[in-house]
C-alpha cells in the first residue's frame, strides 16, 4: 500500500471523528483499515458497526475476519456464530469458523463448517488447509458433504416499452441534453453519427444521494428514444451457485442484443462492479471481468445496446468500467434545484385535491430534499387530509396547512451521502471525476 493510502485513512477517520454515527463511513474507514492491515484499528470499527447494527452479516464477517489475523480465535468464532444463527449457508463465515475451531482443537466442527464453506463456493476449498484437516487422509465417503441439487436455469429477462418520457422528469435539465447528446440523437441518428466514426450504444454512469432520480431519468431515456428498457436489480444477476452470475450476465446481454435498440439499467452498479483489488472473493472478481467483457463485446455486436449504471457509492466502481466505450460518462445527479423542487412537487400533486398551494414557496423550504423525499412529502401531506375528510364526509382539499405539519415530519436523505461525497470529493479526486460534487457543494455553501 502506498503512503497515499495511508493519508486517504488518516483523512477519512479524522472526518469520523467529526461524524461517529455515519456508519456509511465507518464501513469504508473499516475496510481500508483491512487492506493496510491494521487489524486492531478494523476490529474495533467492525465491533463498533456490529454494535450499531446487529442485523449486518458483512460487518460480523469483518470481525471475524479482524479477530483471525490476530489470532482472537474465540472473538472469531463468536463473531462467524452470529452470522451463521441467521444465514447457516454463509461460506466466509462457515470458512473462518472452521479456521478458529481448528486452532482451538475442535477439529471435526472445524471439518464440517470447511465442508459446508467449499459446498457453497469451490473457491475456498485450500488445499494446504484441507491437509491439516485430514492429515491421514479423507474419508472414502464425505460425511459432512452437503449434497444440493444442480442449480436451475437462469430466468429470463424481461424487457419493457416505457412511455415516460423526459416531460415526466422534473428538473434535471443539464443531465437531459447530455443523454440527448450522447444517447437519444445516436439512436435516432444513426447514419450521420457512423459517417463521423461514431456508434451508438456504450456506456453512462449515474451517481448522487439516493432518491434523486437515477433510475426514473433511466427508464425515461428509454421513453425518449423508444428502447427495450432492462431494469436490472443486484439480485437478479448475483447467485450463490459457483458461475450462474456470470451465466445470468451474459444472458442478459444477449437478449438485449436481440432487442436493439436496448437499454440496460443496473441499479446499484457498484455491487456487480465493485473494485476488484478490494474483493476477498475471486468469484466477485469473475463476475467484474464478465461484465466488462460484454460491454467491450469484443465477440458481439454491442451498437445499439446502451448501458446505463446507478450508484450511490462511485469510489466503490472499478476505475477499469470507466474507459472508453464503458462507462465513459460519469455524471452527477444532484439533489434538485429550486425548479427541479417545483417541478417534482407539481407531478407528484397531480391529480389530487390540491387547493391554494404556492408550489414556489413550498418548493424553497424543500432545499436539501431528494425527490424520493418530496412525493414522501406529498404522500403526508394528503394523508392528514385524508383523515380529515373521513371526519367530514367531504373530500378535503390539501392545502399548505398540511404540507407545513409534513415538513416536520420529513427528513432529508442526501445530507449524510453529501458528507460522505465531500471526503472523496475533497481529498480522493483522481482525475476530476468529483468535480461536480465540489462545484454543487460550493454553491450551497
Amino acid at each position: 500500500m502506498t503512503e497515499k493510502d495511508h493519508h486517504r485513512l488518516a483523512v477519512l477517520t479524522e472526518a469520523l471523528n467529526f461524524s461517529p454515527d455515519n456508519i456509511v463511513l465507518r464501513k469504508e474507514v473499516a475496510a481500508l483499515c483491512e487492506e493496510l492491515l491494521r487489524w486492531d484499528e478494523a476490529m474495533e470499527h467492525y465491533r463498533r458497526l456490529c454494535e450499531s447494527d446487529e442485523g449486518d452479516p458483512q460487518a460480523w464477517v469483518g470481525l471475524a475476519r479482524s479477530a483471525s489475523a490476530l489470532t482472537r480465535w474465540d472473538a472469531a468464532a463468536d463473531a462467524c456464530r452470529s452470522v451463521l444463527a441467521k444465514t447457516p449457508r454463509h461460506a466466509e463465515a462457515n470458512l473462518l469458523l472452521s479456521k478458529a475451531l481448528w486452532e482451538t482443537g475442535e477439529s471435526d466442527d472445524a471439518r464440517k463448517h470447511f465442508e459446508i464453506a467449499v459446498d457453497q463456493n469451490p473457491e475456498y476449498d485450500d488445499t494446504e488447509f484441507r491437509a491439516k484437516l485430514y492429515p491421514h487422509g479423507e474419508p472414502s465417503k464425505k460425511i459432512f458433504r452437503i449434497h444440493r441439487a444442480a442449480p436451475e436455469e437462469s430466468e429470463e429477462f424481461d424487457a419493457e416499452k416505457p412511455t415516460l418520457t423526459f416531460k415526466d422528469v422534473g428538473g434535471l435539465e443539464e443531465l437531459k441534453e447530455t443523454i440527448r447528446r450522447k444517447i437519444i440523437l445516436p439512436f435516432q441518428h444513426p447514419e450521420v453519427y457512423r459517417a463521423y466514426g461514431k456508434k451508438p450504444g456504450g456506456g453512462l454512469l449515474l451517481y448522487g444521494p439516493p432518491g434523486c432520480g437515477k433510475t426514473h431519468i433511466a427508464r425515461a431515456t428509454a421513453g425518449e428514444c423508444d428502447a427495450h428498457f432492462f431494469c436490472v436489480e443486484i439480485n437478479d444477476i448475483l447467485d450463490m451457485w459457483f458461475g450462474e452470475s456470470e451465466k445470468r450476465l451474459n444472458a442478459l446481454f444477449v437478449k438485449a442484443r436481440q432487442a436493439t435498440p436496448a437499454i440496460v439499467f443496473f441499479d446499484e452498479i457498484d455491487a456487480i462492479g465493485g473494485i476488484r483489488n478490494r474483493m476477498r472473493e475471486s468469484p466477485g472478481k469473475t463476475l467484474v471481468s464478465q461484465l466488462l467483457a460484454e460491454m467491450d463485446g469484443f465477440q458481439s455486436d454491442n451498437r445499439q445496446v446502451l448501458v446505463i449504471g446507478a450508484t450511490n457509492a462511485p469510489w466503490h466502481v472499478d476505475p477499469a468500467l470507466r474507459r472508453p466505450g464503458r462507462f465513459d460518462e460519469v455524471i452527477f445527479v444532484a439533489p434538485p434545484d429550486l425548479q427541479a423542487r417545483v417541478d417534482i412537487l407539481v407531478i407528484h400533486c397531480k391529480g389530487r385535491p390540491v387547493q391554494a398551494v404556492d408550489f414556489a414557496r413550498l418548493a424553497k423550504q424543500c432545499d436539501g430534499l431528494s425527490g424520493a423525499d418530496m412525493k414522501e412529502l406529498v404522500e403526508k401531506a394528503c394523508e392528514e387530509a385524508l383523515m380529515r375528510s373521513l371526519s367530514t364526509g367531504t373530500i378535503e382539499p390539501v392545502t399548505m396547512k398540511e404540507f407545513s405539519k409534513a415538513l416536520s415530519w420529513v427528513k432529508s436523505s442526501t445530507r449524510e451521502w453529501l458528507s460522505m461525497a465531500n471526503n472523496y470529493a475533497t481529498y480522493a479526486n483522481e482525475g476530476g471525476i468529483y468535480d461536480e460534487v465540489l462545484a454543487y457543494l460550493k454553491k450551497k455553501k
